[in-house]
């Protein structure tokens, strides 16, 4: 693939790999062809992982690297986004660039529809997509109203609205300034290699064989020649975007020794069109098909696009723009999946295959005859699709394409549809039907005999009613259908009807509401009299936000190759409890190119770790736990020789009887880690005999998969003397691994140095499971004597590195009339996983916070952690905390039912409202508490609001507004008090310029610029002077984890201290020359003997929780915030967007406000995934079914809010950290849960409107189909519900 080219053979590293299956943008490249027809140049994006080299003949490939650098000129589009701060981690960041850079290429003013499209194949973890977006709408003609500038203001230049209020300065706060960017200037970029376009011209076009070691590619030149083909080779497939094909062999093992890409065959690609319709060649792209019927709908009266109109609507969500962009509309069609956009709508609407073969010509309808099973249509080996015909509609005939997904673009549907309906010219009478559906059978399904009950009757609702019983007759799936969400599918079958109905009666078309999304709104202190020369609190851009974007910057995998280094390959156990009866290596060491293979017998030193007590094995021994564990690695002197061993490896098991799986199932054999804990104030049993009213209820909470978007990756080198091991690796605890990798060889740790450049996204995966595979590696180039590389693929780390705990939580609440709560006892089942990993810490922190802002003045709280047979679950950006706080709020939310009343009323009158004690006997006011969530309702004008939401559902029978207003009290630091301590160094040089190393790892969370900053500070010198070298033992050892939102806190007291050192030391040399420059101050230093090198050190504070006295101080301090959130939810469909959300947190004196904003957006970005989308999926035997963007949705930018606003508190101060700062890496994550209960307020409102009031169920995350459900509409109530234990679900239900 191109992607292995560039980054092996070229060493064009910026291009990066992400998943390998074109789901996640981060190797996007721009592909640039001649087209001698027309003489132009056509600039398209695409997957480098999904492009096979041999189909780029006569094409010029631009990546990130050739758009501009640090070395020559940096382009506009990595300037902005760099500026904008809309690079954390950087790892996304050049397939972004890239998918910007070929819009503008082809569109130099874009509209901001234009780049939402654009970027909408792109994932990002870490900034929540906001900055990217305003920085890159600064392209856009619009830009240079008062929107464009990069801050967002209350009030629009263009709607005559008033401009914002000036800070004390005069000028309002900006994150960044639009008036000094590069100019975009289309007349300087890159020109299409002459020589290619002289190629195009004067060559022969000549058939092409490449011959692999595996698979021969054959690229035709003529149809005639392609037919031949097809008929010598009638099994070989047909490849001209590699999206299907592709993946089929990378993901699962499938083998085709002839390919046949015939991408230079014209006739493919012509387009005829006739007064009945269009041909459309079967190899168009299906970007160039979108186009193509976007010129057609504006050109041709509007009754005759119906069916134009219906694909386009489905065209918008196949894929990202990078895949539509070499997809063929033939491929996708004979592909014939299950629950393809285009299908439906294609054979609903009439359309026709022109096929072609050795036999002749002929056409095909496109209907159930066609589209025969899963992957299969009627098409014999040796047929060509030539071309899809698509007929013009006629008078009186309407076309609707309906559809749902799991994510709102760039998903695969879970049902979707195509009807048509042609009345009798002048009334109401059905003349023709078609409905055809995907996702509810194995392939393409015809509602045929539903057509049949409503053809020649009028279409009415009495019609309709007699339809949806014979349609739920039709169309049954069985409980244990593949894919599942078998109740939910069957009514989406009757609601898209329903909604197509609502289409025709109101003659319109009711497109989703997508709405333009809006610039950042943010207030940030700006400091009076602040020296411009310091740079602490100001929104300094990130320190690599430049290199990120331009591909220069080196995360642990683009560290270039040794002579003679390996590849690691784990293999990982198929079973989810048995005994290992025997690992059979032996076909694997006749691979070609395999070095070894490493089991636990080769572990010199200890074959486990011991992290909260419990050792766990490095590789398993004598029996697994789960699926997923691994076993053995495979060493190889490629990666795909190590992929080829590893698949050969054969482990012989002896099942073990009944294994756990869920949190019910542990509970019923008590399989608990040990200890549990509780905790309790007051007297809950008595409390509980005095109140008015008791009610009990539990909530079920998902994992979540970290996707970080750089996969756990390290190199190993042994140094060849001495024992000696250098260790590059993306990792948050280089320490950690060091001491493990030491005792795992048996070995002092004076002998092994970790390093760790930047770290491609973390959130809390790249601690424990990153140092067991770093062991695990150590051995391998132990054994070999040669450096070993091991980079994991997106669906082995899924597998292998566990995720977020799920949890179940169930609580009672007593509580008075008047809403006041009076007693709650509640009760965590975290499911943990087969190892400890660090569970129990978890469990206890899900303790420490579960009264969240609320004074109960009776609380008791119980947590266990669950043993069980699947993956070992780590720790998760919140750690606990967003599990323990759902709980607490969803408990909350039922009071308020319970009483009629809102949940923001009921958690008003429980909040802390003086100077309080914690549950824990903590003591702390809660005044920055009051006023986040006092200035929260305020700037959010709930108020209002939620008298417009009710206005709102009063008007709509089925959509429906919520509002949602949370706060948080989330306490800062470790608990563990000695994790709290952090040290530095910092070097000055002759010429005045500054090194600092110091313990915290820098994963897109700003550290290394907040250092610079402080070290500017201190210093009194530019932060141009100053850089921060990697993370290394060998510079800082004994460091700490950079986790629980204090590696600012720690390491920045440690540069602190070693600043202050250092600038008391040249404090006689400044007295001697106070006119001096820095430079002059320096090189008398050192002349004067001086020392110009100095540690620094930090004790940090010394909290502890002592679990027998249930008492203790955990925490340094406490982060504040609140947000109101407002969504719309179908409730035909379940699908819900983020109209606005408004968050104010209480980060003290922020250091770096960008920084501090972006972690806040993406931070809550990523909380909304959690309790909205994202979901992991295990089938019965414990098998992850998850395991790729194309099965788990995280946030895309179709999913960020429409109004996006953040708010910094004003006048806070915080005695406890850095220069009054805060940490704010983690809070905001659980602000996320807002969307969750605006959604649950939107589906009460729903219910009410049924007649059901009261407190009902819905799990976290609540997704399409769980907000469908509750809802409760008609449509569901149809459903016949499944009788539990009667079937053997698709998937478990987890916790």
């Amino acid at each position: 693939m191109l992607l292995s080219y560039l980054r092996d053979r070229l060493r064009l590293t910026g291009t990066k790999y992400g998943c390998g299956g074109g789901g996640c943008g981060a190797c996007t490249v721009m592909v640039s062809r001649y087209q001698p027809g027309t003489k132009t140049i056509l600039h398209y994006s695409a997957n480098a992982c999904l492009l096979p080299v041999c189909q780029l003949q006569g094409a010029a490939v631009t990546t990130v690297e050739g758009i501009g650098s640090t070395k020559t000129r940096v382009h506009p589009v990595q300037e902005r986004i760099a500026r904008a701060h809309g690079s954390q981690c950087g790892f996304c960041t050049p397939g972004m660039v890239m998918s910007m850079y070929t819009l503008l290429r082809n569109t130099p003013q874009p509209t901001m529809e234009d780049i939402r499209e654009a970027l909408g194949g792109n994932l990002c973890r870490c900034t929540g997509y906001r900055p990217i977006v305003d920085g890159f709408r600064t392209f856009c003609q619009e830009s240079n109203c008062c929107q464009g500038n990069g801050n967002g203001t209350a009030g629009c230049c263009l709607d005559g609205e008033s401009p914002p209020e000036k800070s004390g300065n005069g000028l309002p706060p900006q994150l960044f300034d639009q008036g000094d960017l590069l100019p975009l200037d289309p007349t300087q970029e890159l020109i299409f290699p002459p020589e290619l376009i002289l190629m195009a011209q004067t060559e022969p076009q000549m058939s092409q064989r490449f011959i692999g070691e595996n698979i021969v590619w054959i690229s035709p030149v003529s149809l005639d020649e392609l037919i031949q083909l097809k008929a010598d080779h009638p099994q070989a497939p047909l490849v001209i975007g590699n999206t299907n094909i592709g993946p089929d062999i990378k993901f699962k093992g499938a083998l085709h020794p002839i390919i046949i890409s015939p991408t230079r065959v014209q006739e493919l690609f012509a387009v005829t069109r006739t007064a009945q319709g269009v041909y459309i060649g079967a190899g168009c792209s299906l970007s160039v098909v979108k186009a193509l019927l976007e010129g057609l709908v504006q050109e041709l009266p509007e009754e005759k696009t119906e069916i134009y109109r219906a694909l386009l609507q489905q065209l918008g969500n196949v894929g990202g723009q990078q895949i539509r962009n070499v997809a063929s509309i033939g491929g996708n069609i004979v592909s014939a999946y299950p629950n393809s956009d285009l299908n439906p709508v294609l054979a609903a609407g009439s359309c026709k295959l022109s096929v072609v073969s050795k036999g002749g010509r002929k056409e095909i309808l496109l209907n159930k005859d066609f589209l025969v099973g899963f992957g299969k249509t009627s098409l014999k080996p040796d047929e060509i699709v030539l071309s899809v015909f698509i007929p013009v509609s006629r008078k009186w005939e309407f076309m609707g394409a309906l559809r749902q997904a799991p994510r709102k673009e760039n998903a695969l549907a879970t049902v979707t549809s195509g009807i048509r309906v042609m009345f009798t010219e002048g009334s109401s009478v059905v003349k023709e039907l078609s409905i055809c559906y995907g996702g509810v059978g194995p392939c393409t399904v015809s509602a045929s005999r539903t057509c049949a009950a409503i053809i020649g009757r009028p279409w009415n609702e009495q019609t309709l009613s007699e339809a949806y019983t014979v349609l739920l007759d039709e169309i049954s799936l069985s409980p244990s259908h593949p894919g599942g969400k078998v109740d939910f599918r069957r009514s989406l079958t009757l609601s898209l009807l329903f909604k197509f109905n609502l289409q025709i009666l109101h003659k319109l078309w009711e497109m989703v509401r997508t709405g333009s999304l809006l610039p950042l709104q943010n207030n940030f202190p700006v400091v009076n009299g602040q020296s411009v020369d310091d740079q602490v609190g100001r929104p300094v851009m990130h320190h690599s936000a430049i290199s990120q974007a331009t591909g220069e910057a080196v995360y642990c995998d683009d560290i270039p190759k040794t002579d003679g280094e390996l590849h690691l390959v784990l293999v990982t156990s198929t079973r989810p409890h048995a005994k290992i009866r025997g690992i059979d290596v032996t076909e694997a060491l006749q691979v070609p190119g395999v070095v070894d293979v490493i089991t636990s017998k080769d572990i010199p030193g200890k074959k486990f770790r011991t992290f909260t007590g419990v050792d766990e094995e490095l590789l398993a021994e004598n029996e697994v736990s789960c699926v997923g564990q691994m076993v053995c690695a495979v060493i190889a002197d490629t990666r795909e020789q190590a992929k080829r061993g590893a698949a050969v490896v054969k482990i012989h098991y002896e099942d073990l009887p009944e294994p756990v799986f869920t949190v019910e199932e542990a509970m019923e054999k008590k399989s608990y880690f040990q200890p549990q804990r509780t905790i309790e104030r007051g007297n809950v049993t008595q409390a509980f005999e005095e109140v008015d009213q008791v009610y009990e209820g539990e909530i079920r909470l998902g994992g979540q998969e970290h996707f970080y978007m750089e996969t756990q990756s390290m190199v190993v080198v042994p140094s060849g003397e001495d024992r000696e091991l250098r260790v590059y690796l993306s990792c948050q605890h280089p320490t950690y691994a060091q001491e493990s990798i030491a005792e795992t060889l048996g070995i002092p740790s004076n002998r092994v140095s970790c390093h760790v450049k930047r770290v491609g996204g973390a959130f809390g995966g790249k601690v424990t499971k990153t140092s067991a595979i770093a062991c695990i590696t150590s051995v391998a180039a132990w054994r070999s004597g040669r450096a070993v590389r091991c980079v994991l693929e997106r669906g082995e780390d899924m597998l292998i590195t566990g995720a977020r705990h799920p949890v179940l939580g169930r609580y009672k609440v007593g509580f008075m009339n008047d809403g006041k709560i009076i007693a709650a006892d509640l009760h965590y089942y975290a499911n943990s996983g087969n190892t400890a990993d660090e569970s129990v810490l978890v469990v206890e922190k899900v303790l420490l916070h579960l009264d969240n802002a609320y004074n109960v003045p009776n609380l008791r709280g119980h947590s266990v952690a669950c043993k069980t047979n699947l993956p070992s679950n780590t720790a998760f950006r919140g750690f606990g905390v967003p599990q323990s706080m759902l709980v607490t709020e969803n408990m909350i939310n039922d009071v308020a039912m319970k009483l009629g009343r809102n949940a923001e009323e009921i958690r008003e009158i429980n909040m802390y409202k003086e100077v309080s004690l914690t549950h824990y006997k903590f003591q702390f006011d809660p005044k920055n508490l009051l006023r986040c969530w006092d200035e929260c309702k305020e700037k959010s004008d709930y108020d209002s609001r939620r008298q417009a939401a009710g206005e709102f559902n009063q008007k709509n029978r089925w959509k429906k507004r919520g509002l949602a207003v949370i706060p948080i009290k989330y306490g800062i630091a470790f608990s563990e008090g000695f994790l709290n301590q952090a040290a530095s160094l910092v070097h000055i040089y002759k010429d005045g310029s500054v090194l600092v190393s110091h313990g915290g790892t820098e994963m897109g969370q700003g550290i290394h610029t907040k250092m610079q900053q402080v070290a500017s500070r201190e210093l009194h010198i530019p932060t141009s002077f100053i850089h921060i070298t990697e993370t290394s033992t060998s510079a800082v050892p004994n460091t700490c984890p950079s986790a629980a939102s204090f590696g600012t806190d720690a390491n920045g007291m440690a540069v602190k201290n070693a600043c202050e050192t250092l600038y008391r030391r040249l404090e006689p040399v400044r007295k001697q020359n106070p006119t001096g420059t820095w430079e002059s101050w320096v090189k008398k230093a050192f002349l004067q003997k001086i020392s110009l090198s100095a540690t620094g050190y930090y004790r940090g504070h010394d909290l502890y929780m002592d679990w027998e006295k249930q008492e203790g101080q955990p925490y340094a301090y406490f982060t504040y915030g609140a947000c109101c959130s407002e969504v719309e939810v179908d409730c035909l469909s379940g699908d819900y967007r983020t109209v606005r959300t408004d968050i104010v947190t209480d980060i003290g004196r922020s250091i770096n406000p960008s920084v501090d904003i972006g972690q806040i957006e993406g931070s809550f970005i990523q909380g909304l995934g959690l309790y909205t989308m994202e979901e992991l999926q295990f089938s019965p035997s414990g098998v992850l079914l998850t395991r790729g963007p194309s099965q788990y949705k995280i946030p895309a930018i179709c999913d960020i809010p429409l109004q996006f606003n953040v708010y910094l508190l004003s006048d806070s101060d915080n005695p406890h950290a850095i220069y009054s700062s805060k940490g704010i890496g983690e809070p905001v994550l659980f602000l996320g849960s807002s969307v969750f209960f605006a959604i649950k307020d939107a589906v009460a409102a729903a219910r009410a409107e049924a007649g059901m009031d009261g407190p009902f169920t819905l799990d976290s995350p609540a997704t399409p189909e769980r907000t469908c459900l509750a809802c409760n509409t008609d449509f569901t109530q149809k459903i016949p519900p499944s009788r539990p234990g009667s079937f053997k679900p698709w998937a478990l239900n987890i916790p």
